[in-house]
């Protein structure tokens, strides 16, 4: 009877003890909810020359990094433009960047060293190519840039690549027949007030605030790129292809166009990235870079083109795999 009472209380007991093992494990789960593995460690995001757009654009996007990503330090680091993006990428010294789909493809067919390990995560935004002249200035269109001191960016920007073209194009020598100045949307501004340019290009997104704020200080006027300019412009082939003809609207520059939309060409901004990062990293910033889309945007209004149904289109480069892994999850 003895030994009967003993096994049952044993019973008991250990059926007590499940049940509360059971009830810590639901109480753990609740406190500490496993959820999914989030990236932790460090990245740096090569950004672009102060003032312009892909600057500003990285201000704003690291606070909502910081916040999505709480266990990862992040850099920015100033650059000159997309050229100089990809190649920080490619050869490791940054690991996240925007670039200008031309500038990619031309990275890409130079051989330089890290092109094959380049992958895409986001379609960003447009850059518009804007050439910008004093209000009552005599140039009209790129031909008339012969013997005029011309600010064509910096060495390593997306804006030297194509400025180049363009005169190319239109026949004029980039080293012959102007006076190229290397200033970026910092400096090339002031240096048009000052009579110090008599003009200069740039490449970016639709309004850029050093450009608004010389139309509020000083009277300029955009010069249209038109046909047969374009055509002549992707004849060239290779990685002219990714520019296309487009149009300003009226009120990008509500006091440089006086009510005039402008001719111009476009081209692609895409989020870059190499195969040596994290998957997990990556489908992390890609969602980030997606779901703050409307919030950058109030301040940056370029991030407002954003759009999840043509974001996954990164040609030239492929997809990383943790890109994949978001626009996988993120399908209606």
């Amino acid at each position: 009877m003895l030994h009967a009472l003993s096994r049952f209380g044993r019973r008991r007991t250990l059926q007590g003890g499940a049940v509360a093992a059971v009830v810590l494990g639901l109480l753990l789960w609740w406190v500490l909810p496993l959820g999914e593995p989030e990236p932790s460690g460090s990245l740096t995001f090569s950004t672009g020359v102060r003032s312009g757009v892909y600057q500003l654009y990285g201000q704003r996007l690291e606070g909502s990094l910081a916040k999505d990503m709480p266990k990862v330090s992040i850099e920015l680091q100033t650059s000159e433009g997309s050229q100089q993006n990809i190649e920080r990428v490619a050869m490791g010294k940054a690991d996240f960047t925007i670039a200008t789909a031309d500038a990619v493809t031309t990275y890409l067919q130079s051989g330089k060293p890290g092109g094959a390990r380049l992958r895409g995560c986001v379609r960003l935004y447009d850059d518009y190519v804007q050439l910008i002249v004093p209000r009552g200035s005599k140039i009209q269109k790129v031909a008339d840039l012969r013997g005029k001191r011309v600010g064509v960016g910096q060495k390593g920007s997306g804006v030297r690549l194509v400025a180049d073209r363009l005169m190319t194009a239109a026949g004029v020598d980039p080293a012959g027949d102007i006076t190229p100045v290397s200033a970026g949307i910092d400096t090339m501004p002031a240096r048009l007030m000052d009579d110090r340019l008599d003009a200069f290009f740039w490449s970016g997104g639709l309004p850029t605030g050093a450009v608004q704020e010389l139309s509020e200080r000083f009277a300029i006027r955009l010069v249209p790129l038109e046909d047969p300019l374009i055509t002549e412009l992707q004849a060239a082939g290779g990685s002219t292809r990714h520019y296309r003809s487009a149009v300003m609207p009226a009120d990008a520059y509500l006091n440089a166009q006086q009510g005039q939309a402008v001719q111009t060409v476009a081209v692609a901004n895409l989020l870059i990235t190499t195969d040596r990062t994290d998957p997990l990293m990556t489908e992390a910033f890609t969602r980030t870079v997606i779901d703050s889309r409307d919030r950058i945007g109030r301040e940056v209004h370029a991030a407002q083109l954003v759009d999840l149904r043509t974001a996954i289109y990164t040609d030239p480069l492929p997809l990383h795999e943790g890109a994949k892994r978001y626009y996988r999850s993120a399908k209606p």
